[in-house]
């Protein structure tokens, strides 16, 4: 795509996170853009827009894209040319899928798609699967099991393991097509759905793991959260047991769109969708006999950014390069938050194995809340850890998250959500995380001297804080308050300690920084 020279006047649109990129997905339902900023191992959406330009409606009947989709679809593609150019944005990669490919009248379509200044690829079906595999690999690291991306024309079929994907297929099953595969009562509809799956290869139980990639399951998702009165609204990650799933699908296969309409959370064309798709997934089910089922919010667009990463950059924990790139913009770059975390390693008593990783995002999101207003802190906070869209990471890890962003501001009271999502012990493991990043951060008003002129950690049925000679004055009464709220959650009696400067041995000043290429 050409686009014109970056402009001043472009810059600073996404209040501190630069447009980086963006992608145009020409679906056979949808036509979307997306820009994204934040890590590129774990992109924020900063703009989302799409046209429900329904391109693959008549594919079943005609094998073409009726004319006034291809107009509604041209007039939404010639919008985000110019949106783009006057973003400055010139990393565009541009993708067609099912309708377009299969399309008589495609070629025609990419050619006056092309004269906008896009560059437009479209996309095989055992792409299309394996990239919407990818994104789930991304999202969910060490991933094992299969992918399935419904589309508007298009089921997506794939195996991934060992973070690579094997046996991609891509079947003319999508929420479009649907409809005309529908028999006089619904079980019939389901046999010969699996009928289909059985023919192409996907009729053995994989007793795996089963992904779903899809606007229509991630309504199918909201329906679930909102029928259980769920304490979380993001549906990435939702998992259902074989058991729950089939009753969703049988519950969601028997109602009408106007009643899914009435949902706020789901739009006019998934409630359309959701019936027949719920048959669906019965059919996928009982075929493929999966252990659970997992949603994603990742699937082909985050499968192509993810492609491009470097093996390096693949490696890095998704939760903890959003939450760095996050929390920077708000005051707390990694290298404060490692240098806390580390400070406050002593001074907490051995907890669960593995959880170091959500005890430092608690902490550089502790740090990032300190810029809000005290009056919406609280709130604010902890639906930061709860709603906002983080990547790998369980509704039991949000509650953890929540409850350290709570305790640093010394709001011990949990909600009782948080009680629905996690174990009382981890939420108290939690609660330590949070006041002990208060402690630190306010010996010293978060400043690099004060951490290497003091520490603190347990000795014997102490929580004792230890201060070079001069900086002794640093000690004063919210200290002594802070010192007594984690001596208290601790079970511990608080003590401080002044050592004269020349005993002092500091540690290392040098903390590495692990998110230097988080970007």
């Amino acid at each position: 795509m050409t686009l014109r020279a970056r402009r001043p006047d472009r810059e600073g649109i996404f209040s501190g996170d630069r447009a980086q990129r963006a992608i145009i997905d020409i679906g056979s339902n949808t036509v979307r853009l997306v820009v994204y900023g934040g890590s590129p191992r774990a992109p924020t959406v900063l703009y989302n827009e799409k046209v429900a330009a329904r391109l693959g409606r008549e594919m079943a009947e005609t094998g073409a894209m009726p004319a006034d989709s291809i107009e509604l679809a041209m007039r939404g593609l010639k919008r985000f040319a110019l949106l783009l150019d006057d973003l400055g944005i010139e990393d565009v990669e541009t993708v067609a899928t099912a309708a377009t490919r299969e399309a008589s009248n495609g070629p025609e379509f990419i050619a006056a798609i092309e004269e906008l200044g896009l560059s437009p690829r479209v996309i095989s079906g055992e792409e299309e699967a394996c990239l919407s595999a990818h994104g789930v690999l991304g999202a969910f690291p060490g991933a094992k099991g299969v992918v399935a991306d419904l589309g508007g024309g298009s089921l997506e079929l794939v195996h991934i393991a060992d973070n690579r994907t094997g046996d991609p297929v891509s079947l003319p099953l999508g929420t479009l097509r649907l409809p005309a595969l529908r028999q006089k009562k619904r079980s019939e509809t389901r046999k010969a759905l699996e009928k289909k799956l059985g023919k192409n290869g996907w009729g053995n139980a994989e007793n795996a793991p089963l992904y779903l990639v899809g606007g229509t399951w991630r309504a199918m998702a909201v329906y679930a959260m909102e029928a259980r009165n769920y304490p979380l609204t993001d549906p990435h990650g939702t998992s259902l047991d074989p058991e729950q799933a089939m009753k969703l699908a049988r519950r969601l296969a028997s109602s009408r769109p106007d009643d899914l309409r009435a949902i706020e959370r789901i739009s006019s064309m998934r409630s359309e969708t959701m019936p027949d798709a719920a048959i669906l997934l019965q059919a996928l089910i009982n075929r493929l006999q999966p252990t659970r089922l997992v949603f994603s919010s990742w699937g082909l667009r985050e499968g192509l950014l993810y492609d491009r990463l470097a093996d390096h950059a693949k490696a890095q924990d998704p939760l903890l390069a959003g939450m760095a790139a996050f929390a920077t913009q708000r005051g707390a770059p990694p290298q404060l938050s490692t240098r806390i975390a580390g400070w406050t390693v002593d001074a907490l008593q051995s907890g669960t194995n593995g959880e170091e990783r959500l005890r430092l995002a608690a902490t550089m999101l502790s740090l990032a809340s300190m810029q809000i207003e005290p009056n919406l802190r609280m709130q604010q906070a902890t639906d930061w850890a709860l709603h906002k869209r983080w990547i790998a990471i369980d509704p039991r890890g949000r509650a953890l998250l929540a409850a350290a962003v709570a305790a640093n501001g010394n709001h011990l009271d949990l909600p009782k959500s948080l009680r629905v999502l996690a174990d009382e012990q981890g939420l108290n493991e939690a609660i330590g995380w949070g006041l002990a990043t208060r402690l630190a951060r306010r010996i010293g008003a978060r400043s690099r001297r004060s951490l290497h002129v003091s520490r603190v950690g347990i000795e014997g049925d102490e929580l004792v804080l230890s201060l070079q000679e001069s900086h002794a004055d640093l000690y004063g009464v919210p200290n002594e308050k802070d010192m007594k709220l984690l001596a208290d959650h601790l079970g511990l009696e608080p003590a401080v300690r002044f050592v004269p400067d020349e005993e002092w041995h500091s540690a290392d000043e040098s903390l590495s920084d692990p998110f230097a290429s988080a970007g």
